[in-house]
């Protein structure tokens, strides 16, 4: 266990009658009510829209210091990781609960070079998506489908759970590719045992039969630097999805499907997409950043200023910092003079000044420079959150990995307050009128 036992319990009284629940503190001093026994004991459950104040499992998988603005994937500050590690190998550390050796890390690599392959029938799935079909919905589908292709994970094996975990790693980036390869009529480019993980994924978006396509050092580790900063993030909407589907003992790739849909929401994973479509829209109305921000502080104005403000985060997202100078080093690289990265600029620099957004604790999140890097990789819009998903997998893979080996593991089964009607008489058709 990574909790103890407080030795301070909360007591409620209701009713006249004192119930005493347990405290239980986890290694970073947060202290939580362990409410397990609640209705038992009181005849009361907890009422938690969003489930904002619920702790829902334990986990060692990543943390999220919102308040001081911190992010760490198993005890390693973000910073550090995308600094000095691959994608690869934080997906091995997240997976595996330790950064690989060379050797191990070699044989991770290979694993994910030879589950790169899709089965040639699955090609078939793609012509029968219409026209025009969102990449989001094709990677759920198609990702559900590889339970119908390859073998679930057995027990808690390391090898079956490599070769399930590369399996999906490496697959989930090949369908990417060719769903947008579907999108623009263009042939599928295959995985090439030669490349990369992150070389391999460009190549595979961006290469055609009648032109070469360079793979940039500086693009690929730009890669390598995006999806480590979204690997993983606490109990978020779309890895809470994973667990629950998980709870109810469904195998690893309805899960995983289950999570990509979740991530599709414009509130989560969308976002990124969101905050394009909003800058470009700025910049075809005139650029005033002045007047977005007066909007934004509009009581009576809906509109709203996407990329900034975060459910966890009272400071700056440390993920937004590393995404930011991403941004500059790719757009520097590919000498692009992009108008929206101009006007997200100055709608920072004016927000952060502001006692409105500063009082709010209101700053850029992840989402704020990440649309503007993949745009200028070339990455249409709608590419943006499958490109989230392909990063939070190893995140959504280790968690599901850690629920199935919880000895305390249950199906989530949340209670409600009812607001429904309580005694209808029920009246035949005939009488109905």
């Amino acid at each position: 266990m990574n909790e103890k036992t407080s030795p301070e319990n909360a007591e409620l009284i209701f009713r006249g009658k004192k119930t005493v629940l347990p405290v239980r503190v986890d290694k970073i001093g947060q202290a939580g009510m362990d409410i397990r026994a609640l209705r038992k004991e009181t005849g009361l459950i907890t009422y938690d829209p969003g489930l904002a104040n619920t702790g829902s499992c334990e986990s060692s998988v990543s943390f999220v210091d919102g308040e001081n603005g911190r992010l760490l994937y198993r005890g390693y500050t973000i910073e550090d990781l995308t600094e000095h590690c691959t994608f690869v190998e934080v997906g091995y550390l997240l997976i595996h609960d330790r950064l690989p050796k060379r050797l191990e890390l070699e044989r991770f690599s290979s694993l994910l070079n030879r589950h790169s392959m899709i089965h040639e029938d699955m090609r078939t799935f793609f012509s029968g998506y219409p026209e025009g079909s969102h990449p989001m919905a094709v990677l759920s589908a198609m990702v559900v489908s590889l339970s119908s292709f390859y073998p679930e994970l057995e027990a808690a094996k390391t090898e079956e759970l490599d070769i399930t975990a590369t399996r999906l790693l490496s697959k989930l980036r090949t369908i990417a590719a060719f769903s947008y390869k579907k999108s623009v009529g263009e042939p599928f480019v295959y995985p090439s045992y030669k490349l990369s993980y992150c070389a391999n994924f460009l190549n595979m978006m961006f290469s055609s039969p009648v032109e070469d396509y360079e793979i940039d050092p500086v693009l690929v580790r730009a890669m390598n630097k995006l999806l480590v900063i979204h690997a993983d993030h606490d109990q978020n909407c779309s890895t809470s999805t994973v667990r629950l589907v998980g709870s109810a003992a469904a195998n690893l790739y309805a899960c995983i499907a289950a999570g990509i849909c979740a991530l599709w929401g414009p509130l989560h994973g969308g976002a990124n997409q969101a905050v394009i479509e909003m800058l470009e829209k700025i910049h075809r109305e005139g650029g005033d950043v002045d007047r977005v921000i007066e909007r934004a502080k509009s009581k009576t104005d809906l509109f709203k200023l996407m990329g900034f403000g975060h459910r966890i985060y009272k400071t700056y997202d440390p993920r937004a910092k590393i995404a930011k100078a991403i941004c500059l080093e790719v757009l520097h690289k590919l000498n692009v003079k992009d108008p929206l990265l101009d006007i997200a600029m100055r709608l920072e620099e004016k927000a952060v000044a502001d006692p409105y957004f500063v009082e709010r604790r209101l700053y850029p999140n992840v989402d704020f420079y990440t649309g503007i890097t993949y745009r200028a990789m070339g990455f249409p819009t709608d590419m943006y959150t499958v490109l989230f998903a392909i990063g939070r997998l190893p995140g959504w893979i280790a968690q599901w990995q850690e629920l199935q080996r919880d000895p305390e593991r249950k199906i989530w089964r949340p209670r409600q307050l009812y607001a429904g009607e309580t005694a209808r008489k029920f009246v035949p058709m005939e009488q109905r009128g």
